[in-house]
């Protein structure tokens, strides 16, 4: 299990979502280590990635969205379906993974990559409109939510250094079995989960509240 890039943002033209005049979605990997530290709350477009940010930060950064991975089997798939090439970076991901089933991965996973770096898996991506119109792909925002292969956002518990190559080793498992993949079914296409999230403590206290929200109305 390894991070095969380091994908860091370069600002480009938003045309796909109103009000905002830039986005970090185009991530081009990077030579040499990328410093990784905690980024703070939402609200300031800061991320986990030295050199990174987003600029709709009303929805992403902060510290439960420090980091996103994305593994190279799931864009390989993707890439078959789509009938195209899609270099590491093509979903706005920071860490291009190989050899770890990063939607298999348990809401408050940890994983140590390389010497230095923990990471703790905060939650699922959820599909937006700038997405769909950076891959350029009619339906392209149904598609991607019926797979049910978002990829974990997560945050930093021990700061450092990440580079291509670095292992990654899983160092803690909760004791649940909500999952990447069962939080985002549970939070776009099958509500009826949604009360099975409450037990995994490590999603953001938004999510959390909006699960509760939605159970007691549901």
């Amino acid at each position: 299990m390894q991070v095969i890039s380091v994908n860091v943002g370069r600002p480009r033209r938003n045309p796909w979502k109103e009000g905002l005049g830039l986005t970090g979605i185009d991530k081009r990997p990077v030579e040499g280590p990328v410093a990784v530290v905690a980024p703070g709350p939402k609200g300031t477009g800061e991320v986990g990635l030295a050199g990174d940010r987003v600029y709709d930060v009303a929805h992403h950064g902060g510290t439960d969205q420090a980091v996103y991975a994305y593994a190279r089997e799931d864009l390989d798939r993707w890439a078959g379906e789509l009938g195209r090439t899609l270099d590491n970076g093509s979903f706005g991901e920071n860490l291009t993974t190989a050899g770890i089933d990063v939607n298999r991965a348990l809401i408050g996973e940890r994983w140590r990559i390389g010497p230095d770096v923990v990471l703790e898996v905060s939650g699922p991506r959820i599909p937006c409109g700038t997405f769909q119109g950076w891959l350029d792909e009619r339906g392209w925002i149904k598609r991607f939510t019926q797979a049910a292969v978002p990829g974990p956002y997560l945050r930093v518990i021990e700061p450092g250094q990440v580079r291509a190559s670095d292992q990654i080793e899983v160092v803690h498992r909760p004791d649940h079995q909500v999952t990447v993949e069962l939080a985002f079914r549970a939070m776009t296409l099958e509500p009826e989960l949604l009360p099975q999230l409450l037990v995994a403590d490590a999603l953001p206290e938004e999510d959390r509240e909006r699960v509760r929200r939605r159970s007691s109305t549901g």
